[in-house]
């Protein structure tokens, strides 16, 4: 393959050329600096810019029914007649304040979904149902319940107290009593069966606060649930106590649950009370997070780095800015990231974690024809040139005296000027006057017209073209970021389009002009406008003319003719139609 690198091309060319008639270029490129890494790996100079980096490719389960007040899982969340929305009777949350974290926990229906398995840690109560099963010498089977002192009644052996046994020993227990009077050739299983519904109160800044059913084997977060959530405006995701005849059993720290999964193991009893603490300190936090939330403090005082745990900023994550109020007055604060871990957060302190450090770097993307990486990391003050010296072609297949970038800048002002040419347009529509009603009927059969067409026009994306390339010179301009390097492939093909009878590719005539490729794709149509035809030319250059030669690669757009007999706005519709065929290579109508 014939290998070669375009920045020597590209010299041998300019060294017989003229400078750039459309703007005053910089140097051509160096005697003897190399377009590219060769594929034998020698560089060819040791001297020549380096880039600011490598290049890279940037980069089962049952159901039971229970009862309770407000019980709605069977209704879907709708309410009873004459059942009041709790909810709205609730305070809001200021505009614009995000959620508190875990207010998620009690948006899914999973108070339906509950397993009838029991933990090891329940323990035996009066009315609970315990399987038993004796065989070998002795042959018993039954299925006995706890009486209200605690007890089971077996035959020949008699009470045995079960009372506050854990379940997962009941079995021991058992066969060791049963043991002590049959000692032969018996063999004893146990197993408890069913269980007693419990009623636990849930009560404490709650939507629904009351007394609810379910099993003693049901979490903290079912009767939550059943309760209608924690009110995430008062309510405590990290202050719940669980208490049993007025002491306390046990404190739960929903966050534990959300980060770690941490759920004490709880057997729940009847008149047992669930209760939400107040809403402790909260910090509103914002930015460049994975969790933009309101989020609890144990404390009143509190270090930025408790607050990261929770917060997990991205890792782009350069500044922190800190908004409150302290004891003398309003407060605020913005600094490095990692300074941030030893400040002090007080309760409704407002975070802002910001990527405020600007890129040292720039993405540089290359298409069309070429070899190597598509992707380079550049340093900021790289230039064209400086790149090009690392991207090697084959010049048989790539154009490359017709290189041209493709810039968002760019594309983004193109459209920024077509979107004001096509409101000015419009305004001059809907403001013209009309000196009787034949006139007027006619302007508004012209707006009509004029606003399919701006709707037409306002969906064009321009490209962002940045012409750097004029007979073999090629201007040494700063590079940016995002930008695209085109090295269009050679082609023997014109293309032929816009308002012509049959739009087609014709092979390149090195003895044909202008009228003869428009007459190969069928001539014009009567809507064309034969004056000025667009070409755009392999470097991305576009001129407006009636006659003359074109070159290999070049495009041929016929614009429509805007008539102007019925529209009056001719010469700002034209204005648009060329803008449009400057900015996108798009010949609209």
């Amino acid at each position: 393959m014939n290998v070669r690198h375009l920045s020597t091309l590209l010299f041998l060319i300019s060294a017989s050329c003229t400078t750039m008639a459309a703007s005053a270029p910089d140097q051509a490129l160096a005697n003897g600096a190399s377009f590219g890494y060769n594929l034998s790996g020698n560089s060819g100079d040791n001297n020549r810019p380096q880039l600011g980096g490598q290049s890279s490719l940037s980069g089962q389960a049952s159901t039971s029914s229970t009862t309770g007040s407000f019980a709605q899982q069977n209704r879907q969340g709708m309410l009873l007649p004459g059942e009041a929305d709790v909810r709205k009777l609730l305070p809001q949350a200021e505009a614009g304040l995000p959620p508190p974290y875990g207010a998620n926990l009690f948006a899914g229906g999973y108070e339906t979904e509950r397993s009838d398995g029991l933990n090891d840690n329940y323990l035996i109560a009066p009315g609970d149902k315990l399987n038993i099963w004796i065989w070998g010498a002795v042959n018993f089977s039954n299925v006995v319940t706890v009486d209200n002192q605690g007890n089971i009644f077996i035959p020949d052996v008699g009470p045995i107290n079960v009372k506050n046994v854990p379940a997962s020993q009941i079995n021991n227990l058992v066969t060791s009593k049963i043991g002590d009077v049959f000692t032969n050739n018996v063999n004893i299983y146990v197993n408890l069966l069913t269980t007693t519904p419990v009623s636990v109160f849930v009560t404490g800044p709650v939507i629904r606060p009351g007394q609810y059913a379910g099993q003693s084997s049901d979490s903290v977060l079912y009767f939550l649930k059943r309760a209608g959530g924690i009110d995430s405006e008062r309510g405590s995701y990290r202050q719940i106590k669980v208490l049993r005849q007025n002491q306390v059993l046990q404190q739960i720290d929903l966050y534990e649950f959300m980060q770690k999964g941490k759920m004490p193991k709880l057997s729940l009893k009847d008149q047992d009370v669930i209760l939400v603490e107040p809403q402790g300190p909260m910090i509103n936090v914002a930015g460049k997070v994975r969790n933009p939330f309101r989020f609890e403090l144990k404390q009143r005082n509190t270090l930025g780095s408790e607050l990261v745990n929770y917060a997990l900023p991205l890792a782009k994550v350069s500044h922190v800015g800190v908004i409150g109020d302290r004891a003398n007055g309003p407060f605020s604060i913005y600094l490095p990231y990692k300074d941030f871990a030893q400040v002090q957060l007080k309760d409704g302190d407002k975070v802002l974690f910001n990527d405020d450090m600007h890129a040292q770097v720039y993405d540089v993307q290359v298409t069309g024809s070429y070899m190597g990486p598509s992707y380079f990391t550049v340093r900021k003050e790289t230039k064209l040139h400086d790149l090009l010296n690392h991207i090697p072609i084959n010049p048989d297949l790539a154009d490359y005296q017709s290189i041209y970038l493709m810039r968002k800048s760019v594309a983004i002002r193109q459209k920024e000027m077509l979107d004001e040419s096509l409101n000015r347009l419009e305004r001059s529509v809907f403001t013209a006057p009309a000196s009787s009603d034949g006139e007027a009927t006619i302007r508004a059969k012209e707006a009509e017209l004029v606003m399919q067409f701006v709707d037409k026009a306002r969906k064009i994306q321009p490209l962002g073209k940045v012409v750097v390339a004029d007979k073999g010179i090629i201007a040494n301009i700063q590079l940016e970021q995002g930008d695209q390097i085109v090295i269009p492939n050679k082609t023997d093909l014109i293309q032929v389009g816009g308002e012509v009878l049959m739009p087609q590719a014709v092979v390149y005539n090195a003895n044909a002009d202008l009228d003869d490729y428009v007459a190969w794709a069928g001539g014009f149509t009567e809507r064309a406008n034969d004056q000025r035809i667009a070409v755009v030319h392999a470097n991305g250059l576009v001129e407006f003319k009636d006659q003359g030669n074109v070159q290999p690669g070049d495009q041929i757009m016929v614009l429509p003719k805007v008539d102007s007999k019925t529209m009056q706005s001719v010469k700002d519709i034209t204005q648009i139609i060329y803008q449009i065929a400057v900015a996108a290579n798009v010949a609209i109508n």
